[in-house]
């Protein structure tokens, strides 16, 4: 049988400069169109300008600990793993994942490697990365659905909200029945696995790469080995992942509060629904770390919900540094503690990797 044919090199590398090329002239249409017209940048900046040391400090403390909370993350679903090694792995790959267009899967190769430098498994590290993409897909789709809920209570409403958590709804119910149905029995499994592996490899037929294989006994595989992992450590991936979500919109409520956009223009939940339904929409790989779209989408929501223009766009833009700019610099400096500790380098000793 022959193989199937790869793309030519150059299509590829066209594909990239097209993604960097859509990724730039959003940032640009963002920052230098939009946001512009939105607000004074002048009274931006001296919005920001007029923040304490205080509060800058509050600010940091409380980006510090987001970081942190996706670390716990880590630590719920690969056991062996340590708070330092799970530092290093998650800062590394999101400083990729936020620099360059399609940075997410380069991520998801450096955390292979790093990972596998410690000795731990390849299976492993692939449950660990599939559990904690589910789960954390599971809070974000039904983060829209518990904001509607609060701002229903208070009449505030809005039609994106609505769509948004309608949207999540079906998402989370898709989503949570294809994984029910897969834990069920291994029969579901090896089905739903052979379908996907077909769906897929339809997919990849239309960019001329090669159908995927052995999907069904994959299946099965994640299935044992999920089973065996969420009954110990269920909870504990649960909770990690709804303190990680939190600890980000957290961020964003003491920075709108700290720029003077107080509860009375916008309130904690209004900013929570602004939140929930632009994690939703930065789901879509437009740009590096959603770079433009979350700025254009937060920035929107929370002016329509009554904030103060200006007070709005500073808030973003400080949001935005200490969530997508700070750990870039983070990132590459635990990626040199990586490259340059040596015994972080070698197949070492790990607990393994079973509950």
């Amino acid at each position: 049988m022959a193989r199937p044919e790869r793309p030519p090199a150059g299509a590829s590398r066209r594909r990239q400069v097209l993604r960097a090329a859509v990724s730039v002239a959003v940032v640009v249409a963002v920052f230098a169109g939009v946001l512009p017209q939105v607000a004074d940048l002048s009274e931006v900046g001296a919005t920001v300008g007029a923040m304490t040391g205080l509060e800058l400090a509050t600010a940091a403390a409380v980006a510090g600990w987001n970081l942190v909370s996706y670390w716990l993350v880590q630590l719920s679903v690969l056991p062996g793993l340590h708070l330092g090694q799970a530092a290093v792995a998650s800062q590394s790959s999101t400083a990729l994942a936020n620099s360059v267009p399609g940075g997410a899967a380069a991520g998801i190769g450096l955390t292979y490697a790093i990972y596998s430098s410690w000795g731990f498994p390849r299976a492993a590290v692939t449950l660990s990365l599939l559990l904690s993409g589910i789960w954390n897909t599971f809070v974000k789709v039904g983060m829209p659905l518990f904001a509607l809920a609060l701002l229903a209570v208070q009449g505030d409403a809005t039609t994106a909200l609505v769509v948004a958590a309608l949207a999540g709804v079906a998402m989370i119910v898709v989503a949570v029945a294809v994984f029910g149905l897969l834990l069920r029995s291994d029969a579901l499994a090896r089905r739903i696995g052979t379908s996907l592996a077909a769906a897929v490899s339809r997919l990849r037929r239309l960019v001329r790469r090669p159908p995927v294989a052995d999907w069904g006994d994959a299946a099965v595989r994640f299935r044992a080995q999920t089973i065996d992992l969420l009954a110990a450590r269920w909870l504990a991936l649960t909770a990690s992942t709804l303190v990680s979500h939190l600890s980000l919109y957290l961020v964003l409520l003491v920075v709108l509060r700290h720029v003077g956009v107080v509860e009375d223009e916008v309130t904690w939940a209004e900013a929570l629904g602004a939140f929930a339904f632009v994690r939703l929409l930065s789901a879509l790989p437009i740009t590096p770390g959603g770079l433009g779209v979350v700025e254009l989408g937060l920035t929107g929501a929370l002016v329509v919900a009554g904030g103060d223009r200006a007070a709005v766009v500073a808030a973003v833009l400080v949001y935005r540094a200490l969530t997508y700019l700070l750990p870039i610099p983070l990132g590459g400096l635990t990626y040199l503690v990586w490259r340059r500790r040596a015994s972080w380098r070698g197949p070492g000793e790990v607990a393994q990797a079973r509950p």
